[in-house]
């Protein structure tokens, strides 16, 4: 007996449907019973909210599609203004059927005009005995348009006086969107995460032809044991799924271990399921390159600059000023004069220190130092002349907001700011490698 049921629409397309969405019976269910019939209005707008990968977008997708109902998708992240938004609206609802592709650009400025255009577009294309639905993904971006723009969407069936439901979906809770004006409330419905019961079934579906589902779901069930305590989302779990599972069968494909030999199994994929818990979430190597990892018995990290820590993409000067930051927390200042002078004169590092200078500084942590001293060791370490323009203060602001750098004290003292480096050895030395620069010359550590 099938979870679906509802009276206006075939058995077979909720039969189908079903099997597209499991573990999401019940909310489509839910969704099924508040569009009602095709010629029925529905509620005005709907708010979906809920984690990533819980299946928001995947549902309304399926479900709209399946059972063939008229809708419009749009990714608020890609039309990012009320103009284009409006307007790709327009664009999809014209260009619904088949041999009605429009030909001139539609322009649509304000919203007097999209509700005008958008009665023209539902009359041209038939819609009126039945429901109109416009997905908006991604709608925490609304908040940032012009602030008519959500109350209009929220009312639109009453703007319009037309069949339409306009749904919602996004990663946050209704009362971070709701206007201090005030607006019309929207039904909300929450998409809950994933349990593990719920992953290990959807997961299990996609077993290789080649392979029986209970030895798919075997390793889907190690999968998890390993990984579901620090990743629940769903599409990276697909990944690693789809990544380690030629590792899993090696045992098999050479005769060592049969399907069901699980303890021979999980010791030849143990080692490799932890290095993949290194680089969950982080994609620092592509899928090729791992695999030839796994197939050499290397480490992630011996392939030189494969690491996403040394992808930081950061402007020219924004390195030599993140060196010269990592420099200046770590080096006494009085050891400046023997690294960037060139007549300092012989200065023996064991009469130099004092007492308190014999511990690592690394040891210690990163120190503040001012803007003045930073800039001082930027001038000596970059080869070519660099101005002190607006330019290099922005970007030593950029560093701040990145966490790469932060601000000691308060703004408004007398001194200037200061400022710390908040990078690691390793990662500094990453970045310098990106620009020719030997660092582990420059700290006095290391003398």
């Amino acid at each position: 007996m099938p979870n679906l049921d509802h009276p206006a629409y075939p058995a077979d397309d909720l039969f189908h449907l079903e099997s597209l969405v499991p573990c999401r019976e019940s909310q489509v269910s839910m969704l099924l019973s508040i569009f009602g019939e095709r010629q029925q209005f529905s509620f005005p707008s709907i708010f979906i909210y809920g984690h990533t990968s819980s299946g928001k977008t995947y549902v309304m997708q399926t479900l709209l599609t399946t059972l063939q109902l008229p809708h419009v998708f749009v990714n608020c992240v890609e039309y990012f203004t009320s103009r284009l938004l409006l307007e790709e609206i327009l664009i999809q609802l014209q260009n619904r059927s088949p041999g009605t592709e429009q030909t001139s650009p539609v322009h649509c400025d304000t919203l007097n005009d999209f509700v005008r255009l958008f009665k023209q577009a539902v009359a041209s294309q038939k819609l009126q005995d039945e429901t109109l639905y416009i997905v908006l993904d991604r709608a925490e971006q609304l908040r940032e348009m012009e602030a008519n723009i959500l109350p209009a969407f929220l009312r639109l069936q009453e703007l319009t006086d037309r069949n339409v439901t306009v749904v919602l979906l996004s990663e946050i809770v209704w009362e971070l969107f709701r206007p201090n004006i005030g607006c019309f409330e929207p039904f909300t419905m929450y998409f809950p995460d994933y349990s593990i019961g719920h992953l290990q079934k959807i997961l299990s579906q996609n077993h290789p032809p080649e392979y029986s589902a209970d030895f798919y779901a075997a390793y889907i069930n190690i999968l998890l044991g390993v990984f579901y305590m620090v990743c629940r989302d769903l599409k990276e779990l697909q990944h690693l799924a789809a990544l380690n599972f030629a590792k899993y069968c090696e045992p098999v494909v050479r005769g060592e271990a049969n399907e069901r030999d699980t303890r021979k199994l999980w010791k030849n994929i143990e080692p490799h399921l932890k290095k993949a818990m290194q680089t969950v979430y982080l994609r620092e190597i592509s899928s090729s390159q791992w695999e030839r990892l796994q197939h050499d018995g290397g480490e992630p990290g011996q392939l030189k600059g494969l690491s996403a820590h040394t992808h930081v993409e950061l402007p020219y000067y924004s390195k030599f000023l993140l060196i010269a930051a990592y420099i200046a927390s770590y080096n006494p200042v009085r050891t400046d004069k023997r690294f960037f002078l060139k007549h300092h004169g012989k200065i023996r590092k064991t009469n130099f220190m004092k007492k308190h200078e014999k511990t690592s500084n690394h040891l210690l942590g990163p120190k503040p130092f001012p803007l003045d001293r930073l800039l001082a060791i930027l001038y000596s370490i970059v080869d070519n002349r660099v101005v002190p323009t607006a330019n290099i203060f922005s970007q030593i602001t950029s560093l701040v907001t990145l966490q790469l750098l932060s601000m000691v004290g308060q703004n408004d003292q007398l001194d200037g700011p200061r400022y710390k480096c908040t990078v690691s050895l390793d990662f500094i030395r990453a970045i310098a490698r990106t620009v020719n620069f030997d660092i582990i010359k420059y700290l006095y550590d290391f003398l």
